[in-house]
């Protein structure tokens, strides 16, 4: 692998981590289509420790506040002062962080005749040479950030209708309950499951439907990928450890630098997509993507050979 090429996939990884077009289905894409092979974990382990790096230089001050109130709240329950229903906000958002982590513990449950964990189907679906899955997942991205719009449309009708504010106020709840955090949770457990399933995506989405407020939805959905996403890299590396560096060193560091500088932007420019209504582009997007992406699938099914650089492909592998 180049430099080039490893910019290129850190500018994907970097932009569609935190975007809702899936990181993962992007990054599988790129590689089939440019017949780059990553034998090495490590260059993969290293672009979400870029990403992780962009998402705690934007967020790094909420994250110190919630490590600080965690260490209170530790306090707390040591010493028989913890009370659930007289938490401030903030001890209240960790607690739902925490509560909306616990589904991932599913992808570590073993599917039965398979010898493999549910996580394992990741893996195999984003590395295998069949791109109809990617496909697939980008059109429900999609179909999930429609549903998210047209939630929020309605919830900031609802809150214009009883606050009487304007037709465009972002209404909804400003603070995640149970129920909210378990349904954003296990979004996020199906999300890494599938790539072309947008964890950013999927996320908002669930968190728009059950009526929480654009702003809250997406800060909640970045904040909770921060232990999703150290876990990866933790979980990654551990694998990882050992392995030959692929390409050499520099490769990686220029994928890193651009992974985390790219996904800075992306936050931003999310973050301000979603205060002005403009989800829309990623529904449209990853709608139009996905059906492309499934009818090239399809013609590389019955071609037997890689659409762009024309390597023969074995398929069920």
């Amino acid at each position: 692998m180049t430099i080039f090429q490893a910019i290129i996939q850190g500018v994907i990884q970097g932009a569609t981590e935190f975007l809702p077009v899936s990181s993962s289905g992007h990054l599988s894409l790129a590689q089939h289509f440019m017949g780059v092979q990553v034998p090495s974990l490590l260059f993969d382990v290293m672009l979400h420790l870029g990403t992780l790096l962009a998402v705690l230089a934007v967020y790094y001050k909420l994250v110190w506040k919630l490590i600080c109130e965690l260490v209170f709240m530790l306090g707390d329950i040591f010493t028989g002062r913890f009370k659930w229903r007289k938490m401030d906000p903030t001890r209240r958002l960790l607690m739902m962080l925490m509560i909306g982590l616990i589904p991932l513990f599913l992808l570590f449950l073993p599917v039965p005749g398979t010898g493999m964990k549910i996580k394992d189907f990741a893996d195999q679906w984003a590395t295998d040479n069949d791109i109809i899955i990617e496909g697939c997942s980008l059109i429900v991205t999609g179909i999930l950030l429609t549903l998210g719009i047209f939630a929020s449309h309605k919830t900031s009708e609802h809150h214009a209708i009883h606050r009487r504010s304007s037709a465009g106020a972002s209404g909804g709840r400003r603070q995640f309950n149970t129920a909210d955090a378990v349904c954003v949770g296990l979004t996020q457990c199906v999300a890494a499951v599938f790539p072309g399933l947008s964890r950013s995506g999927s996320t908002l989405s669930a968190g728009l439907m059950r009526g929480v407020n654009r702003q809250t939805a997406l800060d909640y959905s970045f904040v909770i990928g921060i232990p999703s996403i150290l876990a990866a890299v933790v979980l990654e590396l551990k694998d990882a450890t050992g392995a030959p560096v692929s390409g050499g060193t520099a490769p990686i560091i220029a994928g890193v630098i651009t992974a985390a500088i790219v996904g800075f932007f992306a936050i931003k420019l999310l973050r301000w997509m979603v205060t002005t209504n403009k989800l829309g582009v990623f529904a449209v997007y990853t709608l139009v993507l996905g059906a492309i992406i499934v009818v090239l699938g399809m013609i590389e099914h019955r071609t037997g050979v890689n659409i762009v650089t024309g390597a023969a492909l074995q398929f069920g592998k």
